[in-house]
């Protein structure tokens, strides 16, 4: 259906809207960036005019920027093409990066090799892969730094796996919950690494921009919370604790403090797993990680669950390895629901009720049931 509605002569699909959606405003960033125009990385009304300037299809799409500068020296390259080839090959890139995170998973996922078929067609049917693709957004990129990550602390390389945590850095809100966690835990090398590799990004903004751009998105950063209703028009396509509060209840400071007080249980849960280290294995511990930094953010939107894709196929592979009848088997049917639930966000703008929030709390809850007792390793 929606190759159909992609299935027009234009840039716009057969709903009047654009197609790729917010890589326009990527596409636009490097558009500055390959003119050297870092004043106006911040500039909406600058930002406006050379995406009609360079898509005349785009007239009178705005986007709120609050991508730190880097960004824009990145989709450089992109940029150096039609906005229709340039989506065309984004599209390509995050394809091919979500499928090898996939594939990278599922090799040492003991339990899932006999179901190579089924695998393949419930990563291909993630509704979260759907909007990444249907968006156009930079989600895979953070796929791979948490996959990356997953398999450095699998090989006990600590630092490395700090700087694949600090790459987060173009979107810092999926970051949080590490980042909390390992300064928790005292995994001084893990924060390092990630300091380190967040500075030589924002560091290669400035030696390319000047310090400005960098100040201008900090200063961005802080005016956020005042502007949520311009890059969160429809609330009900979020997936987070904050989000989750916000449409269950009229009141925003109310909101906002269960908010707070839920995230720290989240945190406060997570932290509790990752120290029962040796009779947790990390199958459990890293899908926790992933389910608290969705859970956590301050801002995320659907596309942003395909971070979850490591955590469902090892959550998947561990529950398979569990004999019929075991507490462990019961994590299934929620696993499930984390799965299919984002298929019924549109809902929450009736029932004011995000249900993936619901599923995905849950289950933190039930691995730190697990964690407490000595499950099988993994």
């Amino acid at each position: 259906m929606y190759g159909w509605n992609l299935a027009t002569p234009g840039l716009r699909d057969r709903n009047g809207n654009l197609k790729g959606t917010d890589f326009l405003h990527l596409y636009t960033l490097g558009s500055l960036a390959k003119a050297h125009r870092g004043a106006d990385l911040y500039d909406m009304n600058a930002q406006a005019a050379l995406a009609t300037q360079r898509v005349p299809e785009a007239a009178g799409i705005r986007y709120l920027p609050l991508y730190p500068p880097q960004v824009s020296l990145f989709f450089a390259p992109f940029a150096s093409l039609s906005y229709g080839w340039a989506l065309c090959l984004w599209w390509g890139c995050s394809v091919a990066l979500y499928g090898l995170c996939c594939y990278g998973v599922w090799r040492v996922c003991p339990n899932l090799r006999d179901h190579v078929g089924l695998v393949l067609l419930l990563a291909t049917a993630f509704p979260a892969f759907f909007h990444l693709f249907a968006w156009g957004q930079t989600s895979a990129l953070a796929l791979a730094c948490f996959t990356a990550m997953f398999f450095l602390l699998r090989a006990r390389r600590e630092f490395l796996a700090g700087l694949a945590l600090g790459c987060l850095i173009f979107k810092p809100q999926l970051g949080v919950a590490a980042a909390v966690l390992f300064i928790s835990l005292a995994s001084w090398r893990v924060v390092a690494g990630a300091v380190l590799s967040a500075a030589a990004q924002l560091s290669a903004a400035v030696l390319c921009y000047g310090v400005q751009p960098l100040r201008t998105w900090l200063s961005a950063l802080r005016r956020a919370p005042s502007a949520l209703a311009l890059f969160e028009p429809k609330p009900y396509q979020t997936h987070s604790l904050r989000t989750f509060w916000t449409l269950l209840l009229p009141w925003n400071h109310p909101a906002f403090a269960l908010y707070v007080l839920s995230a720290a249980a989240v945190l406060g849960l997570t932290i509790a797993i990752w120290k029962h280290a040796p009779s947790c294995p990390l199958a459990l511990r890293y899908s926790a990680l992933l389910l608290a930094s969705v859970l956590v953010a301050p801002h995320l939107t659907v596309y942003d669950l395909v971070i979850l894709a490591p955590g469902i196929l090892l959550l998947a592979d561990w529950v398979v390895g569990q004999p019929f009848g075991s507490p462990g088997r019961r994590l299934g049917t929620v696993l499930y629901m984390i799965y299919a639930l984002p298929l019924l966000g549109p809902l929450a703008r009736w029932t004011h009720v995000q249900l993936s929030v619901v599923a995905m709390a849950a289950c933190v809850y039930m691995i730190w049931r697990l964690s407490r007792q000595d499950v099988p390793a993994w």
